[in-house]
């Protein structure tokens, strides 16, 4: 089965624009495509390839890349999340111009906001996804006129790829680290819970004095249901 087509690629398509999703943005055919039709500007979001020099040297204005942290911290592939693993009251949005290497070139606006209580990645990169779009319509209506900040690259911190393995959850650590996982593991790879029946994905729950109280839970094959109805009946 073919994966659906991505948001982008179905509003180009209502408005009859072309599209084109290379699978290597290195290929030396890209870059000629490119010049061919000689951007003003490049704009890239949420992209998962490093960008070389001889597409970023293309457009006349530069690429500018939307980039979901406050940079420089959480450069990398997953921002949103390792903004809530880390803990951060507060994270917002990038738009910098983009060089060779990861998330580092400078900054031309940033918007921030606090992290709700209880906020999942889910839900934050919702709220991120909006910020962003419209940081990045007024950054490009008055582009000319802004001076780029150079990242302070001492301050730098990674927010690497999530892998499966990072959703395996150990009960020993403090129940406050059991929250940012569940909350910064949402939608994926998810938290793991053992039970005596065996593995349960955790999907929300709450801090109680010194513990974590799962609310709501999924076992393999079923619907989410009540924790104390799922774990009770299961004698976890």
């Amino acid at each position: 089965m073919k994966p659906a087509p991505p948001p982008v690629k179905l509003a180009a398509d209502a408005l009859g624009l072309a599209v084109t999703q290379p699978e290597r943005i290195k290929a030396p055919e890209v870059a000629e495509q490119l010049r061919r039709l000689a951007p003003d500007l490049l704009v890239v979001v949420a992209y998962g390839q490093i960008i070389p020099a001889s597409v970023l040297s293309i457009p006349r204005l530069g690429a500018v890349n939307v980039h979901a942290s406050l940079l420089p911290r959480h450069r990398g592939a997953a921002p949103v999340a390792h903004a809530i693993l880390a803990g951060d009251r507060e994270t917002g949005v990038t738009i910098m111009r983009m060089d060779e290497k990861l998330d580092h070139g400078p900054i031309l606006a940033v918007g921030k906001t606090m992290i709700g209580e209880g906020e999942d990645a889910a839900a934050l990169t919702g709220r991120l996804a909006v910020m962003g779009a419209e940081l990045l319509v007024a950054t490009l209506e008055s582009l000319d006129q802004i001076a780029p900040v150079e990242q302070d690259h001492a301050r730098a911190t990674l927010a690497p790829r999530l892998r499966r393995e990072d959703g395996e959850l150990d009960w020993n650590v403090e129940a406050g680290e059991i929250d940012r996982r569940v909350r910064g593991l949402q939608p994926w790879p998810g938290v793991t819970m053992p039970t005596k029946s065996g593995p349960v994905k955790l999907l929300s729950g709450h801090v109680e004095g010194d513990r974590y109280v799962p609310d709501v839970v999924q076992m393999p094959g079923k619907r989410p249901a009540p924790a104390k109805q799922v774990l009770g009946e299961r004698n976890a």
